[in-house]
């Protein structure tokens, strides 16, 4: 395991919870439950989406775009199961930069997406009687087709970049899955680049859509206030809530996991990587679960679509008996 570079370096070692085996069968349980519940129920949003004509908007179209990206997001958590249950928890070098590639364009594609989102609850209530006009289908689809090209070409500057850093004798990850992070603290050479090419790309693809959901609800609340009665305000306000819920989810875990301060002891440090692993694992499987209710519990469109796609499909059947 002695390796010196990328060149040489021919897998890694992922710990999880190697030295915790009891917790490692609840969280193989729990987790599996969870990602089968993110299948389903994306599965089914998306199915629902795509049949029902009354959801052909722009709200839609970005919502199953979202869910999509959540099945995306979730797609190492096999991987993940399965060293919960194998001895051997080795990844190869290739395979580990392809999955914190796959993993690492996720964040910036779903912080365009969810500006995106602010934008369009915004022109909704800002300009109603507009908003067909101005969230055209020749306007919404590039803009979602904008973000995931945006976060494509981040992941590959960014793995390409840690790609060519020189790693340690050390292998050994503290974490369920490649995470750049974890991978960065394998290096020997200095990092300043990544470092800042990492900021630079946080300010365009985390700050800048995080300034456009703040201004977008700024003038969103200020509608809203200008309402008479408190019925309408609630119903309108509850057209956003489900978006505002998820956007406070993302943003509140990423900022977690990435701008909580550094324990400097090398105690303080083998927990923190832990807990890292903990909030990433929660970053891959939570958020998509959390995302997944708030925009169906309270969704009357959702709950109506569905019913009317089985009640279409019991009665096909009864045609067919």
């Amino acid at each position: 395991m002695g390796k010196t570079n990328d060149s040489t370096l021919t897998e890694l070692v992922l710990v999880g919870l190697s030295a915790h085996p009891k917790l490692q069968t609840v969280f193989f349980v729990l987790v599996l439950w969870m990602y089968l519940m993110i299948l389903l129920g994306k599965g089914v949003l998306i199915s629902v989406i795509i049949y029902d004509s009354h959801l052909h908007t722009p709200l839609y179209f970005f919502l199953c775009n979202l869910s999509f990206l959540d099945i995306y997001t979730s797609s190492s958590v096999p991987l993940i199961l399965d060293r919960f249950l194998t001895v051997r928890k080795r990844v190869s070098f290739s395979g580990c930069m392809v999955q914190m590639f796959l993993s690492f364009a996720m964040g910036p594609t779903v912080c365009l997406l969810l500006g995106m989102m602010a934008l369009d609850c915004y022109v909704a209530i800002c300009y109603p009687l507009r908003y067909l006009v101005i969230m055209s289908k020749g306007a919404y689809v590039p803009m979602a087709a904008g973000s995931w090209v945006a976060g494509i070409v981040d992941s590959v500057v960014q793995t390409s970049l840690a790609k060519q850093l020189p790693f340690c004798a050390n292998s050994v990850i503290n974490h369920f899955a490649c995470e750049i992070l974890a991978i960065l603290k394998l290096t020997c050479a200095d990092i300043s680049i990544n470092v800042i090419s990492m900021g630079g790309s946080n300010l365009i693809v985390l700050v800048i859509p995080l300034l456009v959901i703040s201004i977008s609800y700024f003038f969103i609340v200020a509608a809203i206030l200008r309402i008479p009665s408190t019925e309408g305000k609630r119903k309108v306000f509850s057209t956003c809530s489900a978006h505002l819920t998820v956007v406070i989810i993302f943003y509140g875990t990423y900022f977690f996991m990435y701008a909580k301060p550094k324990s400097k002891s090398s105690a303080g440090t083998d927990n923190q990587d832990i807990i890292e692993a903990f909030i990433s694992l929660f970053y891959g499987v939570m958020t998509p679960m959390l995302n997944l209710l708030s925009y169906t519990l309270r969704n009357k469109d959702i709950k109506a679509a569905v019913k009317s796609m089985l009640g279409r499909k019991n009665f096909s059947d009864g045609i067919r008996i």
